[in-house]
């Protein structure tokens, strides 16, 4: 489990921390107990032809990378290696985007931190006031 190495800012969702491909196997199997290149290989294929060692290629960059493990089951002929991901989709995002606030607001605080209360103008109520209770307990706790 690691940080990405880059963040998309032109991209949306999962391609903000993934290559194309990379996302779309990233959603294969986080939706799945674990798959083999095969099988993710034949999922791919039903949006548009693409060929196995595309598939193993970019699965062992994903384990090198640090966001896929890999297992081998059975024995002989039945034997299979199996890739899953090594964290939930919802923690992969919370880890991910916490890097990029957290790296943000260190390199350009003041500016960051404006642009987040802009973006509360257009925010449902609930995140407004979620933002206000943790604001509460950080004042509550610098006053003590």
């Amino acid at each position: 489990m690691t940080n990405v190495k880059k963040f998309n800012v032109n991209e949306e969702g999962l391609n903000r921390f993934f290559g194309p491909l990379e996302a779309k196997i990233m959603n294969i199997l986080w939706l799945s107990d674990g798959m083999s290149i095969k099988d993710v290989q034949s999922i791919l294929n039903q949006e548009s032809p693409i060929s196995f060692n595309t598939v193993m290629t970019v699965m062992n960059r994903l384990l090198e990378k640090g966001h896929l493990s890999k297992d081998t089951r059975g024995k002989g002929r039945n034997r299979v290696t199996v890739f899953e991901p090594v964290q939930t989709k919802e923690q992969f995002l919370h880890v991910q985007t916490k890097a990029v606030t957290d790296g943000l607001i260190q390199e350009f605080g003041d500016l960051v931190v404006g642009h987040m209360i802009d973006a509360l103008e257009d925010a449902d109520s609930e995140l407004i006031n979620k933002l206000s209770d943790k604001l509460n307990q950080l004042k509550s706790r610098k006053d003590l």
